[in-house]
């Protein structure tokens, strides 16, 4: 009798755990509720019973919904390569400029609905898994999990660029989700992974600040808009104008008025590219006053 009560009680705190995820993306990294031998079996079946909640969960509410169709030419590198060659250009030396060309092309993942399916039950990190389940919902027009889940459309993780299929519906002239999540690789991706000179100072692809990181993807994005539609200086500061009076980030870790600023010290510059990376390096942030001084 205690047995069959302690499996009924811990069937209960399983299922309390499924809620909690699929309500908020969290989970026990211990797997304390998951029966088992001893602790890594615990954590390998905790792991799969919630992904596979989740995606009985996904499939549950894109029943009767259809997903807008992704162009059969986006899949091929060139494609990826033509959307992010001049950034790429605009912030690397030559020598290094087709090595993470390359790498870029292979970055970019769309949602669809096999894709979705498939990185769901694979993708690292259950927390990753549940917020790509958002997107690949939110794109569909489908509820999304949780009540404050974000409506994101795109996740860079790593080397890899999530992105919504709603890429191929935005109206925004100034956005650009391929951009700005390639944006995100060079301060997710290290030097030494893709063969390329490295130091203890010189880590990963670009040195961007942490806290800049949001603001970075962001100039990356809209600068890279802007030049993509404009002839010459004046041809970017009319953009420029146009994008001052639209909607800015609603992102919490972005000053719109910084961003504006880099921006137009951007549109004025030679290689505006250069100038937003100096902007956002580590660099170029002031030192904590907690910080000792040095002569």
């Amino acid at each position: 009798m205690m047995h069959e009560t302690q499996m009924k009680l811990d069937a209960h705190v399983l299922e309390r755990e499924v809620a909690r995820y699929l309500a908020t993306g969290e989970s026990d990294p211990l797997a304390c509720a998951f029966p088992g031998d001893h602790a890594l079996e615990r954590m390998i079946g905790y792991e799969r019973h919630l992904r596979a909640e989740l995606i009985a969960e996904v499939r549950r509410r894109e029943r009767g919904r259809r997903q807008a169709k992704v162009p059969a030419d986006v899949n091929s590198p060139s494609w990826t390569r033509g959307k992010v060659e001049p950034m790429i250009n605009g912030l690397f030396p030559a020598s290094e400029r087709q090595v993470v060309l390359q790498a870029a092309e292979c970055s970019i993942v769309f949602l669809t609905c096999e894709a979705a399916d498939q990185i769901i039950r694979e993708v690292p990190y259950l927390e990753s898994a549940w917020t790509i389940a958002n997107v690949y919902l939110n794109s569909l027009g489908a509820p999304m999990l949780g009540n404050e889940a974000m409506q994101i459309v795109g996740l860079s993780l790593e080397r890899k660029c999530y992105v919504s299929t709603e890429y191929f519906a935005e109206k925004d002239p100034f956005a650009d989700y391929i951009t700005h999540e390639v944006a995100h690789i060079f301060h997710n991706c290290k030097r030494e992974t893709l063969g390329l000179p490295h130091t203890l100072s010189k880590e990963w692809l670009l040195d961007i600040a942490y806290a800049k990181r949001e603001t970075f993807a962001y100039a990356c994005e809209t600068y890279g808009r802007i030049v993509e539609q404009a002839q010459g200086t004046a041809g970017r500061r009319a953009l420029l104008a146009q994008y001052a009076r639209s909607p800015k980030p609603s992102d919490e870790t972005v000053d719109s008025a910084e961003l504006l600023d880099i921006l137009t010290a951007a549109v004025e510059a030679r290689n505006g590219w250069k100038r937003i990376l100096a902007r956002c390096s580590s660099s170029n942030q002031p030192v904590p006053r907690s910080a000792p001084a040095y002569a």
